[in-house]
């Protein structure tokens, strides 16, 4: 085998379509676009989302929602994920993204800790803000709840 021998598998790229070049080719002519029409002229056609007239889904639909652009989005925590943490253990934004325990959000602002599900280990908790039931669990626990901006 030789370099100048290699060539692609068989049907492995297909030639160009070329159109109007003759009867023969089998797209002369009309060049594959049928017989007069919108869709046969030069720029013919519709633009997207146009429904031939009728009124589109788009305008048809009513408008729903409202996105608050200046939310500020948390990574979210419940304490129940921190029970098999060790005694001692310092959670912060970063420890908690490093070891999977929440999932990161776009534009988020830091740590939000929820009280859900119960917490034995004495742990050092640094989060932007915690529910009334998170500082709660953590603190009967015998750990802290700092908060941190």
């Amino acid at each position: 085998m030789r370099i100048d021998t290699i060539s692609p598998a068989e049907g492995a790229r297909t030639s160009k379509k070329r159109l109007g070049r003759g009867i023969g080719s089998g797209l002369g002519k009309t060049s594959g676009k049928g017989h007069k029409g919108q869709w046969a002229r030069s720029g013919g056609g519709v633009r997207p989302g146009f429904e031939g007239g009728q009124m589109p889904i788009a305008r048809r639909v009513p408008k729903r929602g409202f996105h608050n652009k200046w939310a500020k989005e948390y990574v979210i925590v419940n304490v129940s994920r921190l029970d098999d943490l060790p005694d001692g253990t310092v959670v912060d934004y970063k420890f908690v993204l490093a070891n999977g325990l929440a999932k990161e959000v776009k534009n988020n602002v830091g740590l939000k800790v929820l009280g859900d599900g119960e917490l034995d280990a004495a742990l050092t908790v640094r989060a932007a803000k915690f529910s009334a039931a998170a500082k709660a669990a953590i603190e009967a626990a015998g750990g802290t709840a700092e908060v941190i901006e």
